[in-house]
């Protein structure tokens, strides 16, 4: 027998309601073995759930979270964006990782009419209903750019939402917004608006009961008490404006030490986006003389030329420094990707070397 953890009695999932947990459980297993799997774990007697981190900047690992935690993190984001009973939501993430898993929490917790769709690039190609709340990888912003009318706000995670895509968005009616968060902290703990952007919204806010505060590297630690029992010390460095708000810079084990010049990759990405369109990243590869050598690493096929284009675009590129411009230019055909469609910089660097 499950244990009836509690679900609010607004709660919709694929427009069916549930007098039962076993009842919510039979109908799971109609839609997904990871809803039903999650579910399963959501309704046992443990007061914690097993959840893989996304692997991004790792090997994915297992960890514990505390339900009370998950609902404390769903509750936080009810209050943040106004999204209380009776609120009409898309799941289009696998409930395989948090991301997915969360959007589940929050409409039981919360009381949402929730329906689910599979994970595609275009989740709301089919839909045509309007929704008041959706999650979704860049890839899929980038693909869902002609239906976002459809959803009224949206959080976009698990991935830097490039500047051609941001320029895209902005006359959007959507309200759509960046995420910074990680498995560790029940996803996000900050947002920031990225469309009808101001002075005032161009860096993330902490979301209720956080504090920031940064270590000696310069990278953030998050005080969460209602999602976290311990203090997170993150490798992100960031610019502190205050105990709620930061602005993201980069990783602190992605920095590059070129002949004693230390490069934030991030920082020289963002000005690459202005003038190169497909996916791509910078890194550093061992040099005999530097030490590390900074390379632009471009995901797809191209011609000679257009090759020698985007050589000649980086040299010319104004807003780097000397030392941001790459010494070199690799293709690689297809970058290598964790599960949830983030690029593994060191496996798909090592296809290089």
């Amino acid at each position: 027998m499950h244990r009836q953890m509690y679900v609010h009695s607004c709660f919709r999932l694929n427009d069916n309601w549930f007098e039962s947990s076993n009842e919510l459980l039979d109908f799971s297993r109609t839609l997904s073995t990871e809803i039903n799997n999650f579910l399963n774990d959501w309704f046992n007697e443990e007061d914690f759930v097993i959840v893989n981190t996304s692997g991004s900047t790792g090997q994915p690992k297992p960890i514990k979270l505390r339900k009370e935690h998950m609902i404390n993190s769903a509750k936080a984001t009810g209050a943040f964006f106004g999204l209380y009973e009776n609120t009409s939501a898309l799941l289009c993430m696998s409930a395989g990782y948090i991301a997915g898993k969360m959007m589940l929490v929050r409409a039981m917790v919360l009381g949402w009419h929730i329906d689910v769709v599979a994970p595609a690039a275009n989740p709301l190609s089919a839909s045509k209903k309007i929704y008041d709340f959706s999650a979704m990888v860049p890839m899929q912003l980038q693909a869902s750019l002609g239906e976002l009318n459809k959803v009224k706000k949206l959080i976009v995670g698990g991935g830097v939402v490039n500047n051609d895509l941001r320029k895209e968005i902005q006359n959007s009616s959507t309200e759509i917004f960046a995420t910074y968060g990680m498995t560790e902290t029940i996803t996000h703990i900050a947002v920031k608006k990225l469309n009808k952007e101001n002075r005032h919204n161009s860096f993330y806010n902490t979301l209720p009961n956080v504090s920031l505060d940064i270590d000696n590297r310069g990278c953030l630690i998050i005080r969460a008490p209602k999602v976290s029992e311990e203090l997170v010390t993150t490798n992100d460095i960031v610019k502190l404006h205050s105990t709620t708000s930061f602005e993201w810079l980069g990783r602190f084990d992605n920095i590059i030490n070129s002949g004693g010049v230390k490069l934030n990759p991030e920082t020289i990405e963002e000005k690459l986006s202005d003038i190169i369109e497909e996916r791509f990243f910078v890194s550093g590869i061992p040099d005999a003389v530097l030490g590390e050598k900074l390379v632009l690493i471009l995901e797809g096929n191209r011609t000679e030329s257009k090759l020698m284009e985007i050589k000649r675009k980086v040299k010319e590129l104004v807003t780097l420094t000397k030392y941001e411009k790459p010494k070199e230019v690799f293709l690689i055909p297809k970058f290598v990707e964790t599960e949830t469609k983030k690029i593994q910089r060191k496996k798909t660097l090592d296809l290089v070397l």
